[in-house]
């Protein structure tokens, strides 16, 4: 059993469905089934981060929206406070070597202190890319782990028993 089990736990997670690169159109995003393997296996809280204005269902359109959004992306809901976690999972699809924009909208405004950060990128490629350092420069009072996880997004739907040895 992993030291992190038995601790309340929160994943804040950003994921598209739609058509997505190297895995085609899928109903579900890639970063979505980690943080559903995450959720089964230490019984942690989700949140799911959700752009204010849905991205196009195209993929190279997405990518455009994206762009213009890097600084300005707003959602839809917004955590006020993450005090009674422990630990906090943080799951992105990497954008151009980092999180998506929509991530750092939902994370800024946010109280790390003293709190335990669990990485995981979905990728086809770009593996952590420098989310680790984006995020402890945005979360700087937090405590972030070193085991971070890459897994390529085609991998993703088969890949709880990975999940499962990391956790």
């Amino acid at each position: 059993m992993s030291i992190y089990q038995n601790k309340k736990s929160l994943v804040i997670y950003f994921s598209r469905a739609d058509e997505n690169y190297a895995v085609g159109y899928v109903k579900k995003g890639n970063t979505e089934y980690i943080a559903e393997y995450v959720h089964d296996l230490t019984n942690a809280d989700l949140f799911k981060v959700e752009p204010l204005i849905p991205y196009s269902k195209e993929y190279d359109k997405c990518i455009e929206e994206a762009k213009m959004r890097i600084y300005n992306a707003p959602i839809k809901n917004k955590l006020s406070d993450i005090s009674q976690y422990e630990v906090i999972y943080i799951m992105t699809p990497i954008y151009w070597g980092t999180y998506a924009p929509e991530l750092e909208t939902a994370l800024k405004d946010l109280d790390f202190k003293d709190k335990i950060i669990r990485i995981v990128t979905t990728h086809e490629g770009s593996r952590l890319g420098s989310v680790v350092e984006d995020i402890q420069n945005l979360c700087k009072s937090a405590i972030i782990v070193k085991d971070s996880l890459a897994i390529r997004g085609k991998d993703c739907i088969n890949a709880r028993n990975k999940i499962e040895q990391w956790i």
